[in-house]
């Protein structure tokens, strides 16, 4: 076998490797957090909050950035597991969504959720959840 397709074997098994890893990663880091079936149910409402938040001047570029790059990546065809995948193909995208979340509300605070949230009390509860604010309810201020 010529020099370069051992490369190109070894380049293709790395990544293979990596994407495996990842995976694992992601399915570990959502293992445990409340509501990941109840964020997949209210995914029009997450994705009107994330296009909100991310057109939202008075957060800070950085967390908008992270927005724009999540709502890339949801409208991308190319995901991390296939969504025709059973459960796991929209377990990923709800678990990446948990995780944007939660960064931006370490950064920004949880009010702009508040604000900006197009759906109901219960759902913004289960998102609040999500992000790593505990059981706080929806109607309190933070």
């Amino acid at each position: 076998m010529p020099w370069w397709a051992n490369v190109l074997v070894s380049v293709a098994a790395a990544l293979l490797l990596a994407w495996l890893v990842l995976i694992v990663v992601l399915m570990r880091s959502g293992r445990g957090r409340p509501g990941l079936t109840e964020a997949a149910r209210l995914l029009p409402d997450v994705l009107r909050l994330v296009s909100r938040l991310a057109r939202d001047r008075s957060l800070p570029l950085g967390v908008r950035m992270r927005l724009w790059l999540l709502l890339a990546y949801l409208a991308s065809p190319i995901d991390i597991i296939p969504d025709f995948v059973p459960v796991a193909g929209y377990a990923d995208d709800a678990i990446i969504v948990a995780l944007t979340l939660r960064s931006v509300v370490r950064r920004a605070g949880s009010s702009p959720l508040k604000h900006h949230w197009p759906g109901t009390p219960e759902g913004l509860t289960v998102v609040r959840r999500l992000a790593g604010l505990g059981g706080e309810t929806a109607t309190e201020d933070v």
